[in-house]
């Protein structure tokens, strides 16, 4: 923006004539970079926790060559889906676990500790060592982290919605919670997208000795990212007088009076989680 001999504004802004009509321009386009930043913020974990769930679907293969040799190829495939529904089974305990973080000391601190649990684990995949050289350490480290990715997708989902939908304007709430399943199919799809492709750059025998592992450390960088999206974003606010009782033991003592709804939620969700499930396998 410069300012024309005329002494008035020029540019986007040209229109205005008074300072409070170029303050309010101002503040205008500062709350759409924070919300922009706020979606990016939001959406970047799911991204990145289902483009790992991707990629582990599609090189099960590989893998349970590298931590379980000794099986036929049949029990070998299973055994890696069998760590993989692990992930499945913490989701619950990583919901209840993070969403109280998120209640206790704001939703920043959450979904911080979300994409972490979910970067570090996913390079360390990347780097870990096979049955060859660890033994039954291997696939027991395989199955820890696993359970560690799983304990963060269940908190990140919730978590990452909430984030959203309290920072969305008035009569876009949906809208923006919405973005939440728009950044975990973008993570199969991304995630299934690199699998191809590498897939089909490399030879069988480098994929399956070496070349698997490449987008377990690709995701390393979207972690970081999310990291320092999430570090810079604007905290909600806490309440400041501490609860009676922790937020997770009030929720299950309101969900006791709403069994029935509770049961058809669950009844709800189970045929999507399907769902989702075999679309990365």
């Amino acid at each position: 923006m410069r300012l024309d001999t005329s002494g008035g504004f020029t540019g986007t802004c040209q229109s205005l004539q008074s300072r409070a009509d170029f303050a309010r321009c101002g503040q205008t386009d500062g709350i759409q970079r924070r919300r922009s930043g706020s979606i990016a913020a939001g959406t970047i974990g799911n991204v990145l926790e289902w483009y790992d769930f991707a990629i582990y679907g599609y090189f099960a293969t590989a893998i349970g060559r590298q931590f379980f040799p000794h099986e036929d190829p049949v029990a070998q495939l299973l055994s890696a889906f069998g760590v993989f529904a692990l992930g499945y089974l913490m989701r619950p305990v990583g919901g209840a676990l993070i969403g109280h973080i998120g209640d206790r000391f704001g939703r920043r601190a959450a979904l911080t500790f979300s994409v972490a649990a979910m970067a570090i684990p996913t390079f360390l995949i990347g780097l870990l060592p096979g049955y060859a050289t660890l033994g039954l350490l291997a696939p027991i480290a395989l199955t820890l982290l696993r359970m560690v990715q799983g304990l963060s997708v269940g908190g990140e989902y919730t978590s990452s919605m909430v984030f959203l939908v309290e920072r969305a304007p008035e009569g876009r709430r949906g809208l923006m919670g919405a973005l939440t399943s728009c950044g975990a199919c973008g993570g199969i799809l991304l995630g299934s997208a690199v699998g191809a492709g590498f897939a089909a750059a490399m030879s069988t025998a480098s994929l399956e000795s070496w070349g698997w592992r490449i987008p377990f450390l690709l995701g390393l960088v979207v972690g970081i990212a999310g990291y320092f999206l999430r570090r810079h974003v604007l905290e909600t606010r806490i309440p400041r007088e501490p609860r009676k009782r922790a937020p997770i033991v009030e929720t299950l003592q309101r969900s006791l009076a709403h069994r029935a709804r509770l049961c058809r939620l669950v009844a709800c969700s189970t045929p999507s989680a399907s769902m989702s499930a075999s679309s990365i396998s």
